[in-house]
């Protein structure tokens, strides 16, 4: 684990960040003698699994839809 002072921790917070993917973990020391552990949680199933919504339109409307929101700003 690589411990980063507290204000270089607050700097390099997207490099610490994939420290952290990549090696499991990071520490931050603060001030007073505080200390943090940063860690990845693992994720669980894939990130497109989302509930789906009852929606009581066809998939003809639907398309409708998205050819006027594409006509108004495409």
């Amino acid at each position: 684990m690589i411990v980063y002072a507290y204000s270089e921790a607050r700097q390099k917070l997207a490099t610490v960040l994939d420290q952290v993917l990549e090696q499991g973990g990071s520490g931050s020391s603060a001030r007073l003698g505080r200390f943090f552990i940063i860690r990845a949680e693992p994720r669980e199933g894939s990130p497109l699994d989302v509930p789906g919504i009852d929606v009581p339109i066809s998939a003809d409307e639907i398309v409708q839809f998205v050819e006027k929101g594409r006509q108004r700003y495409g």
